[in-house]
């Protein structure tokens, strides 16, 4: 599973922010996850929960915002439904996915000295 290394790197990089700022702990995370990103929520859940002990964000909340998968026509820029073929009505062209593959670290909430 390789939600146990997105939260290692997850981790890695709101200890650093932590760090920068002088946090003393971390209470909540927000992250991303886009529908197409191949993360299972729950496994990223529980994945957190095992790897966040002894670390800033032992108390940490996890917010896991899902970011639906759009896709658009790279011509022209139409939208191509859910569930369609994913080619142009239009146009006839490929579409490109735009939204939904990635994993972003939104937001954090520390506590500071």
């Amino acid at each position: 599973m390789h939600e146990y290394s997105i939260v290692q790197a997850l981790l890695d990089r709101v200890a650093a922010e932590a760090r920068a700022h002088g946090a003393l702990a971390v209470h909540r995370i927000r992250v991303q996850i886009g529908e197409a990103s191949g993360v299972e929520s729950d496994l990223l859940e529980t994945a957190f929960e095992l790897a966040r002990t002894g670390t800033l964000c032992e108390a940490a909340e996890l917010e896991i915002v899902l970011v639906p998968a759009k896709w658009e026509c790279a011509n022209c820029g139409a939208e191509i439904a859910a569930g369609e073929i994913l080619r142009c009505l239009l146009c006839e062209r490929p579409a490109q996915l735009v939204q939904g593959d990635e994993i972003v670290l939104e937001r954090l909430e520390m506590e500071a000295a």
